[in-house]
């Protein structure tokens, strides 16, 4: 798989501009597509091509070379018609690889069913993270894995400081908590499972794997 890839991005609203931002900045050529020329402009600068454009045309697309181009990115929300548009015209341009975000879970099945290779359901992922943090200020990131099972990342709490990993009851996935210590974040150094000898300091930032009752009983 080449290393750099082209990616073409539709719809500049705020998650589809900070993918485009964030592939460019990944080291990625970006084109980033949207009708409105005022989301474009904010991109200027920040992706490889900012164009403004109506992508539910084919073309369009073709006219700015989309089809030669390696991944396709759909990120419309609420204009479900345009994103099945846009859809649509990735695959019949034989995209290799096709993301799209999705509205709603009838929106999710329809981009599927269409072909495109991942659905992204944007705001249940951010619920989803922020319900797992909103009573868990330790909990910075969540991510699921399964039905109440995912890796979390946390600030250490406080009482914890000066403690070895295995003081503090996380020497295994067995031990007190039952979680499973990922990796340890201190600064801009991170350690891929710490050892158990490994004294956990302030500000040091766990990336923790386990049930999330489990993960609970460490935050409060």
């Amino acid at each position: 798989m080449k290393t750099k890839q082209q990616v073409v991005v539709v719809g500049l609203g705020r998650f589809g501009g900070n993918v485009a931002r964030t592939l460019y900045q990944l080291g990625h050529d970006v084109m980033a597509i949207d009708i409105d020329e005022e989301r474009v402009q904010t991109l200027m600068g920040e992706v490889t091509y900012p164009v403004a454009g109506d992508a539910t045309q084919e073309a369009v697309l073709r006219e700015l070379g989309v089809h030669n181009f390696d991944i396709g990115i759909v990120g419309i929300g609420a204009n479900i018609e345009a994103s099945i548009m846009v859809s649509v015209l990735f695959q019949t341009m034989n995209l290799p690889f096709i993301v799209a975000r999705a509205h709603s879970a009838l929106h999710g099945n329809t981009l599927r069913r269409l072909g495109c290779h991942r659905v992204i359901h944007a705001e249940e992922e951010m619920g989803s993270r922020l319900a797992h943090s909103l009573f868990n200020p330790d909990v910075e990131e969540y991510m699921e894995l399964a039905e109440a099972f995912g890796v979390s990342r946390l600030q250490v709490p406080d009482r914890f400081t000066n403690m070895t990993l295995d003081e503090a009851g996380f020497a295994s996935a067995r031990d007190k908590y039952g979680i499973a210590i990922v990796a340890l974040k201190r600064g801009d150094d991170i350690t891929l499972s710490p050892d158990s000898e490994e004294r956990l300091r302030a500000g040091d930032v766990l990336v923790v794997a386990g049930r999330d009752e489990y993960v609970s009983r460490i935050t409060n």
